[in-house]
């Protein structure tokens, strides 16, 4: 298994630690970690699928020509997706902290069994 395989099994692995978590606890912390967990599990995922075994920047010069860039070049657009997602995911993450704070306020538990008045 090459070093990418590795990679993309740990991200998988990390999402079903994930979803696992998000499916089975029932404290919103627990809950917002294991989706924490999936967000990172997904990236790691994306970087894998980008990665290109001795492979090197995607620009035209001496080192790689035209020819060589589809089999030697990385793909970039992986990494520029990840990188947006890990400051999208940072901030969902904030905003369902300041939730769980709001919540924790109001009942003094973070249970989500005592928010039963929110269900449908």
């Amino acid at each position: 298994m090459s070093i990418s395989g590795v990679v993309f099994a740990t991200g998988l692995i990390l999402i079903l630690i994930g979803m696992w978590g998000a499916l089975t606890h029932r404290n919103i912390l627990r809950i917002i970690v294991a989706l924490s967990l999936i967000g990172t599990g997904s990236h790691i995922v994306i970087v894998a699928i980008g990665y290109v075994r001795a492979g090197t920047a995607p620009i035209i010069d001496r080192a790689l020509t035209m020819s060589d860039a589809p089999a030697r070049a990385v793909d970039p657009i992986p990494s520029a997706l990840v990188v947006t997602a890990i400051v999208i995911g940072l901030a969902v993450t904030a905003v369902m902290l300041a939730y769980a704070i709001r919540l924790y306020d109001a009942k003094k538990t973070l249970s989500i069994d005592a928010f039963t008045e929110s269900k449908w």
